[in-house]
């Protein structure tokens, strides 16, 4: 009976971690849907400033 416990917590803590995975990839996937292309840095301008005053 030990061993089967052993097993469901290594299951469950895979499912865990596989979750959290595909959670992140997620949001990655729909932050980068959602950002503003006008709104990148351009060449040659002041590094940490947005490309546009509305951005």
């Amino acid at each position: 009976m030990r061993i089967e416990r052993h097993r469901m917590y290594i299951g469950a803590s895979a499912l865990l971690i596989l979750g959290a995975f595909a959670a992140a990839n997620f949001h990655l996937v729909s932050v980068s849907l959602s950002s503003q292309p006008a709104c990148v840095h351009e060449e040659g301008a002041t590094p940490y400033r947005a490309a546009r005053p509305s951005c």
